[in-house]
């Protein structure tokens, strides 16, 4: 099976391939690689409806270009920890941020979540987002401002008096009562426009649907997260065997 970076002729292929409706696995069983390989690939440079192979291969020989560039003076790069290995991190960053634009998360937005996620304090500032993406000011901004609005992200001030942005344990929770909230603003426009259209219309009937369908998902989205609220702030079993502490009993 191939290993290493794809080459040009592989994503050339990978382009055929799209163009021809196939799924990512079968563009991977064609090019012996792992399917994460083409997903990361074509999600990380366009997706599947604007993928171009020409500007994939030279925006992947821009991004090694930088990597083997030294940080300008001034500039401080994030810790590296002994013992990790910093390339498979690298790409675990970018799989981690296909997943969550495969989710419908736009580009720029994954990327700024994931890269607070995975930092060691779940939290940086504009500047080292902007440095550790090597995007403008600007473009950090408004991806903040985005992820902000879905409650995915809070602000706090360092000992500094700078602005932090900060994933912590129980903005996932947050996260997801926001998103119940949501649902339920949907939930109450559908029925006016049932109310609006009749009951007995066509219509009226498919909107009270949905309304009883979101309802539904809406009330036990949010009892689930009331109920795995706790599992935010235990510490997951030792695979080691070793006594972790108490943890919290997982909802069934």
């Amino acid at each position: 099976m191939p290993g290493g970076r794809l080459t040009q002729q592989e994503r050339q292929q990978i382009a055929a391939g799209l163009a021809d409706g196939l799924a990512y696995a079968e563009i991977a069983r064609r090019l012996e690689r792992p399917t994460s390989t083409i997903t990361r690939e074509v999600m990380r440079n366009g997706g599947p409806t604007s993928y171009r192979s020409d500007l994939a291969h030279r925006a992947t020989e821009q991004r090694a270009h930088r990597r083997r560039q030294p940080a300008p003076r001034g500039t401080q790069a994030p810790a590296r920890v002994r013992g990790r290995d910093d390339e498979a991190l690298r790409a675990f960053e970018e799989s981690f941020t296909t997943v969550m634009m495969a989710s419908g998360m736009p580009k720029m937005m994954s990327r700024v979540m994931s890269c607070i996620c995975l930092s060691e304090t779940g939290g940086l500032t504009a500047a080292e987002l902007v440095q550790r993406l090597e995007v403008s000011p600007a473009s950090v901004s408004k991806a903040i401002a985005f992820i902000e609005n879905l409650g995915m992200v809070r602000r706090e001030r360092d000992e500094r008096r700078r602005e932090r942005y900060v994933v912590d344990d129980d903005i996932w929770y947050q996260s997801m009562v926001a998103s119940a909230r949501a649902t339920a603003r949907i939930v109450d426009m559908a029925r006016e426009g049932a109310g609006l259209h009749g009951t007995n219309t066509p219509v009226g009937i498919r909107l009270e649907n949905i309304a009883r369908f979101l309802d539904f998902v809406s009330e036990n989205t949010a009892r689930a997260a009331e109920q795995a609220r706790d599992i935010l702030h235990t510490r997951p079993a030792d695979p080691t065997g070793d006594d972790a502490g108490p943890t919290a009993e997982e909802p069934r």
